[in-house]
């Protein structure tokens, strides 16, 4: 499970999403301007207010880190 915490105004939370739309992969993206409680989730995982966040199955991300998204996406699939 792919999990992406973002806003719509923020230009690496595109790209993550247009790197995964790419490789096909489906995930779920919480706004956290309009979801507060989803701001806290990321908070939360994460340590710091940064976003986007990825929760790659558990992985956490923080940033556009394609290396780390990737081994995350591989560690997944072998699961």
């Amino acid at each position: 499970m792919v999990i992406i915490y973002s806003a719509t105004w923020c230009a690496f939370c595109h790209a993550v999403k247009q790197y995964l739309d790419k490789l096909g992969v489906s995930y779920t993206d919480k706004d956290v301007d309009d979801n507060p409680e989803a701001a806290n989730e990321s908070v939360a995982k994460s340590g710091q207010r940064g976003i986007p966040v990825l929760d790659i199955d558990g992985t956490i991300i923080v940033g556009f880190d394609r290396p780390a998204i990737d081994q995350a996406l591989a560690a997944q699939k072998t699961k």
